[in-house]
């Protein structure tokens, strides 16, 4: 059975930091692009950072630089740092598998997803 459990949403006031985690079992991550998006309400889903199998990494250009992604294959482990939080990164986060070496922002290529944990950033 596939799961991919996110952790370590939270509300936090600007400026502040957050690091979310995604816990995966049942594919062989080591071997898919692995994905971070965020949707928040009443927006479309928005991939914010991802990374292939190689360690190559992507990253929505309003993001760059503030979310640092990273994998650990050994421990199917999947982590966002979100520094310099904005009101306008509140959302529900989601982690995705994608079954291909390399990575997009394409939904549609992702076929796992996490139930997603929740980021609320005051003013």
């Amino acid at each position: 059975q596939v799961r991919l459990v996110e952790s370590g949403g939270g509300s936090v006031q600007a400026g502040g930091s957050l690091r979310l985690s995604c816990g995966v079992s049942g594919v062989p991550s080591s071997t898919y692009c692995m994905g971070w998006f965020r949707q928040a309400t009443g927006k479309e889903r928005e991939g914010v950072a991802g990374i292939d199998k190689y360690g190559r990494k992507i990253y929505l250009d309003a993001a760059k630089g503030r979310l640092p992604i990273t994998r650990d294959n050994a421990e199917n482990f999947l982590a966002l740092q979100i520094d310099s939080l904005k009101p306008e990164d509140t959302a529900m986060y989601y982690c995705a598998a994608a079954p291909q070496s390399w990575c997009s922002f394409v939904r549609d290529l992702y076929e796992y997803w996490g139930e997603g944990t929740q980021v609320t950033v005051s003013s």
